[in-house]
C-alpha cells in the first residue's frame, strides 16, 4: 500500500513558520512529507524531517526529492539530541503535526483503527517493543482503567477495563472494539463508543504526551530569535499541554513574585491560533488547531 496522507492546515502552517531563504526548519512529524514539501517550495531552505515510521521517511524522501530535506528516524521528543548529532545549535522553525497519519489509520495491519479488522498494534515505530496487544492482554485491570480514563477521558473506564480483562486473549481490533462498545453502552453517539479507549491505548503505546512534553522545551531552547514554533493538535490532552506551555513562556501564566511581577521575562510572542475552514473536505481535520509563537530576544 502506498503511503497517503491528507495534510491538515498546510497553508496556515507555512504562514505561521514564515520560511526564508537559508533558514533551517524542523518538521517533527514528517509523515508523507506534505508540510516539508510546502516549506521547501516556499523558500530555499533546509528541512530536517523526523519520524518514527520508516514507511513515512521513505515516502517523504520520494515526494520531496531534494538534498535540502534531511530525514531522521527517531522520536521528536529527542529533538535536542538529533540536532546535536547533526551539529546544529539553532533552527529557524519547528513544526509538529500531532495527528495520526491517514496511512497509519487506513492500513489494517498497523492496528490503529477499528474500522478494519487487524492486529491490535498501534505502534508508530513498528519496531518498538510495546504494542497495544501487550496492554490489553497483559496489564491488570486497574492499570488499564487508569490509562483509559487519563488518556481517553472515558467516563466508563473501569467498566471497559473489566470487559477487556474478562475477554482475554485479544487478537484483532474488531472484536476488541465490539467489546468496548458493549461495555460503554448507552445511546447511539456521534463517535463510535470505542474511540476514546483506542485513543488511550495509542497514546500509551507511543508515549505521545511524554514526547510532546519533551519536545516543547527542546524546541524553545533551539529556536533562533525570530524563529517560530507551530504545533497542530487534534484532541484536548495535547492541546492543553501546548496552550499552557506557550502561555507560560509568553508571560501569561509565568511564576510571579510576592508583588505579582513575573519572575522570568517572556521568551515567546503568541501568534493567532488557527483552525481549518468549515469548508475543509477532510473529516479528520475538524478537530485540528494550530498554535504558534515566535521566539523573542533574551533581555540584556
Amino acid at each position: 500500500m502506498s503511503f497517503h496522507h491528507v495534510t491538515v492546515l498546510l497553508e496556515e502552517s507555512v504562514d505561521a513558520l514564515a520560511p526564508r531563504d537559508g533558514g533551517v526548519y524542523v518538521d517533527c512529524t514528517l509523515g508523507g512529507g506534505g508540510h516539508a514539501a510546502a516549506l521547501l517550495a516556499a523558500a530555499d531552505c533546509t528541512v530536517i524531517g523526523i519520524d518514527r515510521d520508516p514507511a513515512a521517511l521513505s515516502a517523504a524522501a520520494e515526494r520531496c526529492g531534494t538534498t535540502r530535506l534531511r530525514a531522521v528516524r527517531g522520536s521528536f521528543g529527542d529533538l535536542g539530541a538529533h540536532l546535536e548529532t547533526m551539529g546544529i545549535a539553532r533552527v529557524d522553525g519547528v513544526l509538529a503535526d500531532l495527528g495520526v497519519s491517514s496511512h497509519q489509520i487506513d492500513t489494517a495491519e498497523r492496528g490503529f483503527s477499528f474500522r478494519f479488522s487487524g492486529p491490535i498494534d498501534m505502534r508508530m515505530d513498528p519496531n518498538a517493543p510495546l504494542s497495544a496487544a501487550d496492554l490489553v492482554n497483559d496489564w491488570d485491570e486497574r492499570e488499564l482503567a487508569d490509562v483509559i480514563w487519563q488518556y481517553g477521558e472515558e467516563r466508563r473506564s473501569r467498566r471497559v477495563a473489566r470487559a477487556i480483562v474478562s475477554g482475554r486473549p485479544w487478537s484483532d481490533t474488531s472484536s476488541l472494539a465490539a467489546a468496548v462498545a458493549a461495555a460503554v453502552g448507552g445511546k447511539q453517539r456521534r463517535i463510535h463508543p470505542a474511540t476514546r479507549t483506542f485513543q488511550a491505548l495509542r497514546i500509551a503505546v507511543n508515549d505521545e504526551l511524554g514526547e510532546l512534553e519533551r519536545l516543547l522545551p527542546a524546541a524553545l531552547d533551539h529556536l533562533n530569535v525570530g524563529g517560530r514554533l507551530a504545533i497542530i493538535t487534534f484532541q484536548s490532552l495535547d492541546d492543553r499541554i501546548c496552550k499552557r506551555f506557550l502561555a507560560r513562556h509568553a508571560g501569561r501564566n509565568a511564576p510571579r513574585d510576592a508583588y505579582g511581577n513575573p519572575m522570568e521575562p517572556p521568551k515567546l510572542r503568541l501568534l493567532p491560533a488557527r483552525t481549518p475552514s468549515p469548508q475543509d473536505p477532510n473529516p479528520r481535520a475538524r478537530s485540528a488547531r494550530l498554535r504558534a509563537a515566535e521566539r523573542l530576544p533574551c533581555p540584556e
